[in-house]
């Protein structure tokens, strides 16, 4: 909602404001989903992956699938789910 971010950027102070989560991954370290809002629920987690400085994802809403979030083996936290570290596919098909 454009009108939102307006009234916000006008109240919040010391905030980079994107235009989308993309700007926001790029060169990032970690980055935190806070919202179910849908432009979050569908990213291109592989671009996203691509853009960051490390595929590092928190996502306080539950929104991704654990087993995505492996496959493309990115170090994701969720909210009262297992941990997912890098690596974790490559371990799991050399213990088998």
């Amino acid at each position: 909602d454009p009108q939102a971010m307006h009234e916000a950027q006008e109240k919040l102070e010391d905030v980079i404001w994107c235009n989308d989560a993309y700007e926001v991954a790029q060169g990032c370290d970690a980055l935190v989903i806070v919202t179910e809002w849908n432009e979050f629920r569908a990213l291109d987690l592989d671009r996203i992956g691509e853009i960051m400085n490390a595929k590092r994802l928190i996502d306080l809403r539950n929104i991704y699938n654990i087993a995505d979030m492996q496959q493309r083996d990115f170090h994701y936290v969720s909210v009262g789910r297992v941990e997912v570290k890098p690596g974790a596919e490559q371990q799991l098909r050399e213990a088998s």
